[in-house]
């Protein structure tokens, strides 16, 4: 119900004025959130860094409705690019995009165009480029994409979401040598149709598409914070034989701090899912939709923080 209520508030805008004006809701945002700006976002990087973290930088811009709206988010991811580049930040930061922000829902070429300029600039930067996965009607489109890309940038990685029926074939389609794939559980309101609806459905689906990302010539990249999922991701890497370099865990900023320091002293590879930006409400209503608990707990953790 409350996942339900939390996506459902993604898209008013009377609530983002709401959580915007609050002081509370500012608390809630500086924990998930890096800032508002690319510095900010460069400044926490480089706190992740020095604690032996990657990062994947996400720009929260505003909704993209016109070709100069896609091309002021190329230009930010670009900027940041540079900036990342110049103050030694890669390759342990790279960066995430969603082709919507691009202008995928404009014109598939122009996102494309967008995409292969924050392509060109990450390898520039000696770092890549992983396509965010959206709500199920853009994952053909973004595919396509994604394998336009990696014909000239082969390092371009995916992003699969366990709740989709669809996503063992896909899974199956990218377990091959050079292709990078994030798997998360999936983050948007969508149909039976096409996504499972509980819990126990999408942690099955889960396994069964790690253990073909295991068992593949890729590099599965574990987006999860399920303890449980963690632990059988463990399991599969030793029982496919997959070194500590060969795949990694991704967890989003603000999320589970602790298990991220715990997994790295253990000599794993992880990445935090690092977002920023002055549009970052929807991307709040998601987190909070995955994990309703942290209303409980935030007192305490930003104590901790």
């Amino acid at each position: 119900m409350l996942r339900t209520l939390f996506l459902a508030a993604a898209g008013s805008a009377r609530l983002e004025r709401l959580v915007e004006s609050a002081p509370a809701g500012k608390a809630i945002v500086s924990r998930f959130v890096a800032g508002e700006t690319a510095a900010d976002a460069l400044r926490t990087s480089r706190e992740l860094a020095d604690d032996g973290l990657g990062i994947s930088l996400d720009y929260l811009g505003g909704e993209t409705v016109t070709p100069e709206q896609a091309e002021a988010v190329r230009d930010a991811y670009v900027a940041l690019l540079a900036g990342l580049r110049e103050t030694g930040l890669t390759p342990a930061a790279e960066v995430s995009l969603k082709l919507s922000a691009l202008g995928q829902r404009l014109d598939e070429k122009l996102a494309y165009e967008n995409a292969r300029a924050v392509c060109a600039a990450a390898a520039d930067a000696g770092t890549a480029v992983t396509l965010d996965a959206e709500d199920h009607t853009t994952t053909d489109a973004t595919l396509e994409t994604l394998a336009d890309l990696r014909r000239d940038f082969p390092s371009t990685g995916a992003v699969l979401q366990a709740y989709l029926r669809r996503t063992e074939g896909d899974c199956r389609e990218l377990a091959t040598a050079g292709s990078r794939v994030r798997l998360c559980k999936g983050a948007y309101a969508e149909p039976e149709s096409v996504a499972f609806q509980s819990a126990l459905d999408v942690d099955k689906s889960y396994v069964r598409c790690l253990n073909i990302l295991m068992s593949g010539e890729g590099y599965p990249m574990v987006a999860t914070h399920d303890p449980r999922l963690i632990a059988i991701a463990e399991d599969r890497a030793r029982w496919f034989d997959r070194s500590t370099g060969e795949y990694e865990f991704q967890l989003l900023y603000g999320v589970r701090t602790e298990e991220q320091a715990r997994l790295a002293a253990g000599g794993q590879s992880v990445r935090v899912y690092l977002p920023y930006g002055s549009q970052w409400y929807g991307y709040l209503m998601r987190r909070l939709a995955d994990r309703p608990a942290t209303l409980t707990t935030l007192p305490r953790s930003l104590t901790r923080r």
